[in-house]
């Protein structure tokens, strides 16, 4: 039996029997939950890899899921909805979902997104296990914290996560797809808007105190973590 638990958080049981065929086949172990408060209970459980979540679900959305279970984890999220509506895509990211798939969708194609997910993470864990700094702000993605001379800044995952491939890029001009693409893991077509989003609330965070680093704009092209 593989170490790796997969969770499958949705209310059609055809869903279940599709995937967990799929899941199974690659090797992982699977655990059904057909209501939103079931999946953030098995997550608080402790000992799952990945969670499959349906956007709508009885009891607790999958959006509301997702933001109780990042209050205190960083476990792998591919949310999943029938609805395909943009601003539920735009909100599971920014709630920090890893991944999004609309209904219909093919078993094999969730799996491979499975697969890339846990790949991404583990290679995210092992790489990003330094603290970066810079005149005051201090990134560290081990305890997902902030702080800015000493004192703690308050900021999403995907914030923290795009902060620190900032700060340790300094003078690297990232475009706004390469900021999805590394951040989230894959490219999001159309809605490069929800990097401006999230660079606006950084900046708003980290207040405008005079510094020797910003965070800067290059127009029509991306940003990058300018240091004077």
């Amino acid at each position: 039996m593989s170490d790796i638990k997969i969770l499958i958080a949705d209310d059609e049981p055809a869903v279940h029997e599709s995937l967990g065929l799929y899941l199974k086949k690659e090797g992982y172990e699977t655990t059904d939950v057909y209501d939103g408060k079931a999946a953030v209970d098995a997550i608080a459980g402790g000992d799952i890899s990945l969670c499959v979540l349906d956007i709508m679900m009885p009891k607790m959305s999958g959006i509301d899921v997702c933001r109780e279970v990042r209050k205190n984890s960083r476990i792998p999220i591919i949310m999943l909805t029938a609805r395909g509506e943009e601003i539920d895509k735009i909100l599971g990211l920014e709630l920090g979902a890893d991944d999004y798939i609309v209904k219909p969708f093919s078993p094999k194609e969730v799996t491979a997104r499975v697969r890339a997910v846990l790949r991404r993470t583990s290679e995210k864990s092992a790489e990003n296990s330094s603290v970066v700094s810079r005149d005051g702000l201090v990134i560290n993605l081990e305890s997902y914290m902030v702080t800015l001379d000493g004192q703690p800044i308050v900021c999403t995952p995907k914030e923290i996560e795009i902060l620190h491939l900032l700060v340790s890029n300094p003078g690297h001009v990232f475009t706004r797809e390469e900021l999805l693409s590394k951040v989230w893991g894959y490219d999001y077509a159309g809605e490069t808007r929800t990097v401006d989003t999230h660079i606006k609330r950084i900046r708003a965070k980290l207040g405008d105190s005079p510094r020797n680093w910003e965070i800067k704009t290059i127009y029509s092209v991306g940003y990058k973590f300018d240091v004077r």
